[in-house]
């Protein structure tokens, strides 16, 4: 089946009729019932009956309708995405991230590059590690940005900046005086931290550690940014990143995490997956936020 027969097929199936049909197509009547005829003497079967003025799928029509109207959608979207390489237009970029970044880093970067292409269709995908690798692999997103740079051996990453931790008090908290809170200070208290067995939650049992303190981790979360209501109800003290601007979240202290250990902003890539003329100016327009955010490091070996 052609795409033109693709096309009067579907459209005789959603209109029921042949004069509806060839309206929604804005093609004449004998024009239709032709590429129709012509179709069914190709399949070797009728896919429509006539009854009364109308015309009835036959079981095979049935059959064959939600894979005509996949391979249709597919047609369309190669229709769109060679009519902006035409226009030089990349069509789609996609950028997964974990949540921190997410939220910091991508408005600033997306800000910058769509002023300078505002025709690209920009795509945000918010994801723990695992995914975000998943995607790059899959080539469901062509960049990556995350607070790690452990990654399996074909993933590559650039780390851009660290980051360290503080932490978030409930209002009125006795901790709340001090200028900043130490790892001594949280002995003893609830603390609202990071899942383990996650980059942020090593780094802060590893610091914990050395500083001979035994953290009790009463309240686990998977995403920074849940901790804020956790705080404002009195469920603990959190250990959070320091990229969110936690400042403008009522009812919680902010104050530094004394000898905080950092962790690594990374912009991960699939190294076998080449990226587009658009993915290299969002590259840069990441890396450019990341600069304004954060104080770049050098790269590691």
């Amino acid at each position: 089946m052609r795409a033109r027969q693709l096309e009067v097929f579907i459209a005789v199936m959603r209109a029921g009729t042949v004069t509806a049909a060839a309206r929604m197509l804005n093609i004449s009547q004998p024009a239709l019932s032709q590429v129709l005829l012509h179709t069914e003497d190709e399949l070797g079967f009728s896919l429509f009956e006539r009854v009364k003025g109308r015309l009835r799928p036959t079981p095979e029509a049935l059959e064959l309708f939600a894979d005509a109207e996949r391979l249709a959608s597919g047609l369309e979207g190669m229709r769109r995405k060679t009519a902006d390489l035409r226009l030089g237009r990349a069509g789609l970029v996609r950028v997964a991230a974990s949540p921190p970044p997410a939220m910091a880093i991508l408005p600033a970067a997306f800000t910058d590059f769509r002023a300078r292409n505002p025709d690209v269709l920009l795509r945000s995908h918010m994801a723990p590690i695992a995914a975000i690798i998943e995607l790059l692999r899959a080539g469901d997103a062509s960049l990556g940005l995350a607070l790690d740079d452990r990654l399996p051996p074909d993933i590559e990453a650039e780390v851009l900046g660290e980051v360290g931790f503080l932490a978030l008090l409930p209002e009125g908290h006795a901790l709340a005086g001090h200028t900043d809170i130490t790892m001594a200070d949280l002995a003893g208290l609830s603390v609202i931290s990071y899942r383990s067995n996650t980059r942020p939650a090593d780094e802060l049992a590893h610091a914990a550690r050395a500083q001979g303190v035994t953290l009790n981790c009463a309240l686990e979360i998977d995403v920074s940014m849940s901790a804020v209501g956790f705080v404002q109800a009195g469920l603990g003290v959190a250990l959070v990143d320091d990229l969110l601007p936690w400042q403008q979240f009522g009812g919680v202290s902010v104050r530094p995490l004394a000898a905080s250990p950092r962790m690594p902003l990374s912009l991960l890539t699939a190294p076998n997956r080449a990226l587009s003329r658009a993915d290299e100016v969002m590259r840069d327009a990441i890396r450019k936020a990341v600069a304004n955010r954060l104080q770049p490091t050098a790269p590691r070996t």
